[in-house]
């Protein structure tokens, strides 16, 4: 597969813009991170993935080229290990819109949420000293 002639980020809107000559996507970067091809989200089967909750505010740190044919991604919750193969971002932009539901759907069946969690005794109401 061709590589794309274009990617940015955008860090306000959390938003990895990929284009080919074609064909144009903006993935969020909760999509990428909750979709990450590592084997520590996906890991070596459909039984063995792990669902990702608490990333609606996950950013991209860094972006590496890895040869001709992928991109490593580096989050800013230190998550690094995914190759996303060119034809692995063409399917989510494609497809994205059925990603977002199938994650919504099982955080929902999992009764997860995708804001971050806050540690107990990490939080202390305005004026409360």
């Amino acid at each position: 597969m061709q590589a794309p002639k274009k990617i940015t980020y955008h860090k306000i809107a959390h938003t990895l813009e990929v284009a080919w000559p074609t064909e144009h996507y903006a993935l969020p970067a909760e999509l990428l991170r909750v979709y990450s091809p590592s084997a520590e989200v996906r890991g070596h089967s459909e039984d063995e993935r792990k669902l990702q909750s608490g990333k609606k505010h996950v950013g991209i740190r860094q972006i590496e080229p890895i040869g001709n044919y992928a991109i490593r991604i580096i989050f800013d919750d230190g998550h690094d290990s995914g190759l996303y193969a060119w034809a692995f971002l063409q399917d989510l932009g494609k497809n994205q819109d059925q990603y977002w539901q199938d994650y919504l759907t099982e955080l929902k069946i999992n009764n997860a949420s995708r804001l971050p969690a806050i540690p107990v005794g990490q939080w202390t109401p305005a004026g409360k000293s």
